[in-house]
């Protein structure tokens, strides 16, 4: 009995944890949510979030940005007459904006993956970044979720048929006074305030 055991030695059982987590390639991997990571990477960035349940939150949400910030309509450049209209103003500068201006302006779609914004020709028509003021308040809704800048691009595609916009650009740096590093060198910093409606 003694030289099967020293033959065959003695396997020694081995038990596997139901805590245990066994990784296998073919397991899904969890996903954070696209929402959450958006927050998060757009909180990282510097940028200030304001989510909103109905456009009557909104409108209350933005004239409390206005007086927290003690602006006035008139300081609102806003490109987007329609926009204006949502905002029930017609008080807003559409021709040039001044030193104290704020932009108000939509987006073509919310990039989870490093919390950036992306623009284009139809919100910003052919100006450079740093052409507009450097406080942006930017209306939004959930379903302009993305979670890569490359579906950001396909959503933009798809939605202008054969009239694709130009200009087409992002922002991700919302601290104006953070002291550039050589690979933020040359981008846009911009104090931005984004206001969320859940349309989902």
């Amino acid at each position: 009995m003694n030289l099967l055991k020293k033959l065959f030695g003695k396997k020694e059982r081995t038990e596997i944890s139901v805590n245990q987590s066994v990784k296998s390639s073919y397991v899904p991997q969890e996903t954070t949510p696209i929402d959450e990571k958006f927050t998060f990477n757009f909180n990282k960035n510097g940028g200030k979030f304001l989510y909103c349940l109905t456009m009557d939150e909104v409108l209350e949400t933005f004239f409390n940005i206005l007086e927290e910030n003690k602006i006035e309509e008139k300081d609102i450049f806003c490109i987007n007459k329609q926009l204006a209209k949502k905002f029930n103003s017609n008080n807003f500068n559409f021709n040039t904006p001044n030193d104290k201006s704020f932009f108000l302006t939509t987006c073509e779609s919310l990039i989870a993956i490093n919390g950036s914004i992306l623009f284009s020709s139809n919100q910003i028509n052919e100006k450079k970044l740093n052409e507009l003021p450097s406080k942006f308040i930017v209306f939004a809704t959930t379903s302009q979720l993305t979670d890569t800048i490359s579906e950001g691009m396909r959503k933009i595609k798809n939605q202008s048929k054969n009239l694709i916009p130009t200009n087409i650009t992002t922002i991700k740096d919302f601290e104006t006074e953070k002291e550039k590093d050589f690979m933020s060198y040359g981008s846009s910093s911009k104090n931005l305030y984004l206001l969320l409606l859940e349309d989902l």
